[in-house]
């Protein structure tokens, strides 16, 4: 392999683009970015430091607070707020209903998208997020646009935390899902879009070994 190669995913909270980049990144031996729990990371060191709160988002403090917030991935694809493994903390229904609020500040984007860029430097990557493809690698080499269904997202989300002992409403997590494709949509800074370029692939109602067949056509093509 010549040079690094960069694979961008991006689509709908909850339509799987991170499991869709693990198995990716695993079966070709690249770095997996999760951008999604970077956002998160912030939000949950925002949360922690009294910075948002349902009533307040203290928006000038943790813009100051920017340059003291590192975050990357153990070699198990945790993720690593400062050197802590916060993974289990931001997937959660507090990060989850407070991360969009987040994520439209410009000046926490411009610093994530700082970091995302210089994981590829010098490796082979996936990564999935927003605006991975129209924004942080508008030259990636593979572009990808997940999405499905809210409804299916959301029993999807239902079911994982469920699974995890959370006591949590379906109602709730569509809601929250609906309204993250708002904000995710039609925030001024990078919005989710589908990159001309991109190929969508809508999972509402595939398997898993569906929808890996189908990636694998898609790597393979292009590798070739």
């Amino acid at each position: 392999m010549n040079k690094p190669i960069i694979i961008a995913i991006d689509g709908v909270s909850g339509s799987g683009k991170s499991t869709m980049a693990r198995t990716l990144a695993a079966k070709y031996n690249f770095m997996y970015v999760d951008t999604g729990a970077m956002y998160r990371a912030v939000t949950y060191y925002a949360i922690e430091k009294k910075y948002l709160t349902e009533e307040t988002l203290l928006k000038s403090q943790l813009i100051e607070d920017l340059d003291k917030i590192d975050i990357c991935f153990g070699k198990d694809g945790h993720t690593l707020l400062n050197g802590v493994d916060v993974e289990d903390k931001i997937r959660g229904i507090e990060v989850s209903q407070g991360v969009s609020k987040i994520a439209t500040i410009a000046e926490v984007r411009s610093a994530m998208v700082d970091q995302q860029r210089k994981m590829s430097h010098s490796h082979s990557v996936v990564m999935d997020g927003r605006d991975i493809g129209t924004t942080v690698f508008p030259n990636a080499d593979i572009k990808l646009y997940v999405t499905s269904s809210p409804e299916v997202r959301a029993r999807r989300r239902h079911a994982e935390l469920m699974a995890k002992g959370e006591v949590v409403d379906y109602d709730t997590i569509l809601k929250n899902i609906t309204e993250r494709d708002y904000i995710d949509s039609s925030r001024e800074v990078s919005p989710l879009v589908k990159a001309a370029d991109a190929i969508e692939i809508d999972n509402s109602s595939m398997s898993i070994d569906e929808q890996n067949a189908l990636l694998n056509s898609i790597i393979e093509k292009h590798l070739s």
